[in-house]
Formats: C-alpha cells, sequence, structure tokens
C-alpha cells in the first residue's frame, strides 16, 4: 500500500520540442499550467491537436477514490486561455495516455489500455467528444503507452511490454505495418532496448533531421522521474539502433512539481508536459485506510457465500 502519492500537473510550454531537446530543458520558457485538480486528484499525459485555431489538449484525469483513468479534452484559444472542458472517452478499464493524431483522413486517438488486456485504436466520429473503437492492434505483447509514428511508408508503433510489472519500464518493443489498422508485424529483435532509464515510451515520436526521436521516461529513480530523448539511427524491418540523450528533468522553478516529468509531446509551436509532487497526508491516508476497508469487506463477504 503506497502512502506517498504522485500528484501530477501539465503545463503548456512555449516552445517546439526541438528547441527543448537541444536545450536540455525547459526551463527559461515560458508555460501555462492546466487547471490544478482537488484533493488526490490529478491530470497527466496530455497529448495536443491544433484546429480551427484552438489548441484541444487531451488528458487522463484520474481520482485515487475510483483508481480508473479517463479521458478529458481541455480546449485553449490561440493566446492559451482555457475556454471549455469536458469528459470525452470513458470505459470500464483504466484510460491513460491519449495519444490523438491525425492520419489516413481521420483524427485517431490511441490511449494507453493494458488493463483490458488489448490495444484500441479509437476514431473520432465528432471530434472532440465523441470516439468510437475501430480496431484493436495485434502485437506479441500487451503494449504499454503505445506510440506510432509513419515515416518513409511505413507504419512504426513503439510501446513497452505488460508481461512484467519491471517490463512496463524497461522493455521496449516496436512493431511495423503497411497501414495503421495492420496487420502490424512485430520487430525481430524485440524486445530492441532493455533499459529502466531509456525504454518506455512517454510523447509524441518526432522526425528531426530525418530520424525518428521518441521521447522515453527515465524511471531509474522513481516512476516518470525525467524524460529523455532517444534518436533512432537505424530502423529497418530487422534492424534497430538508437541514441540516447540526457535526461529533461523538472525545473526548480516548477515548485512544487519538481519529483518527475513524464510527457514530452510535440503540438506543433508548443510542446506539453506534465510534472509531479508526491503526498503524504492524514486525508490520503483515510483514503487508503478506506479502500483496504472495503477490499477486506468484500473478501468476507465473499466467503461467506462460499460457505453458504
Amino acid at each position: 500500500m503506497a502512502l506517498r502519492k504522485d500528484i501530477w500537473r501539465p503545463a503548456i510550454v512555449m516552445a517546439t520540442v526541438e528547441q527543448i531537446v537541444a536545450r536540455g530543458t525547459i526551463e527559461g520558457f515560458a508555460r501555462v499550467w492546466l487547471p490544478p485538480m482537488g484533493s488526490f486528484r490529478f491530470l497527466a499525459d496530455p497529448f495536443g491537436l491544433w484546429r480551427d485555431g484552438r489548441l484541444y489538449v487531451f488528458v487522463e484525469t484520474y481520482d485515487y477514490r475510483v483508481r480508473i483513468g479517463a479521458i478529458e479534452v481541455l480546449v485553449y484559444d490561440a493566446a492559451f486561455t482555457l475556454v471549455d472542458r469536458r469528459p470525452v472517452l470513458n470505459e470500464p478499464w483504466h484510460l491513460s495516455y491519449p495519444l490523438v493524431f491525425e492520419a489516413e483522413g481521420e483524427t485517431w486517438m490511441l490511449p494507453e489500455s493494458h488493463r483490458s488486456k488489448r490495444l484500441t485504436l479509437y476514431r473520432a466520429v465528432d471530434f472532440p467528444d465523441r470516439w468510437e473503437a475501430a480496431h484493436v492492434i495485434e502485437l506479441d505483447h500487451v503494449a504499454v503507452d503505445a506510440t506510432p509514428v509513419f515515416q518513409d511508408g511505413v507504419w512504426w508503433l513503439f510501446y513497452t511490454s505488460a508481461d512484467r510489472e519491471a517490463d512496463k519500464m524497461s522493455a521496449l518493443h516496436v512493431a511495423f505495418a503497411e497501414r495503421l489498422a495492420g496487420p502490424w508485424t512485430p520487430h525481430p529483435a524485440n524486445p530492441v532496448r532493455v533499459d529502466v532509464a531509456s525504454a518506455r515510451p512517454g510523447g509524441r515520436a518526432v522526425t528531426i533531421d530525418g530520424r525518428i526521436v521518441l521521447p522515453v521516461q527515465d524511471c531509474s529513480r522513481t516512476y516518470g522521474g525525467a524524460i529523455r530523448a532517444l534518436t533512432i539511427t537505424t530502423l529497418t524491418r530487422d534492424r534497430f539502433v538508437a541514441e540516447i540523450g540526457d535526461a529533461i528533468v523538472a525545473p526548480p522553478s516548477a515548485q512544487p512539481f519538481v519529483e518527475g516529468l513524464h510527457t514530452l509531446s510535440a503540438a506543433g509551436p508548443v510542446t506539453l508536459v506534465d510534472m509531479k509532487r508526491t503526498e503524504l497526508s492524514p486525508h490520503g491516508l483515510s483514503i487508503e485506510a478506506v479502500r483496504e476497508l472495503r477490499k477486506l469487506g468484500r473478501r468476507i463477504r465473499s466467503r461467506a457465500s462460499a460457505r453458504g
């Protein structure tokens, strides 16, 4: 039972991913914080899409009392003033990492959903509010934080494996396909990278100087402690070679959200990030106590039912 809770808060950074990677920090760039949440709630995993002069920021919304993430959208005008906010996707299982993108004449979302035991690609029926499950992407493992990118006529998909808890942080896999819907072929070198400091995807993949650059999480010190830029120097259907950059951490000016940074997501002229603080308080302890009492009550009722 973890008593200290991660509390994430996203921000819009007034710089491109290329500028941030070149500088190695978000310090010195202006930023707009997304709204704070109530006690033991947070927003995380921001991904953005511009449409008609507005920035649509899709995020995971999470409440420690419920423990099942859902997806919201926050809408900003050209001056980065919040003009709207509403829920857009809920499932019986946890959702996070709502990677939104445009391809093949449609708008798509590929959220993290490994607790459903599958990877589901959603299509926008009425952007940004209504989404339908369009395709289940079949892979060699149940994927975590799957991140697609299209380059030279091929779709590439980066993800870690949900097979073991450690693999979620440290085992990077790749698959490729001719079309977004697949079929997808796992890379023969999977896992192409095993490293807790540079494997789990942490934002939209971009192309810089002709090479794919994938933000990856550095979880060596703590979950989501920092982001590193993984520059893929060789990527073919049978080879994978990459170089890892230095850690990009939450800057001191982000106090109190300085204990982690685990998303670096390009959104045109700006970049979306999220940073964390941890919290330990009597309220948090009471949330855990209520949760444990409910679990105990369910076990007692289950045993009584089995005996009866």
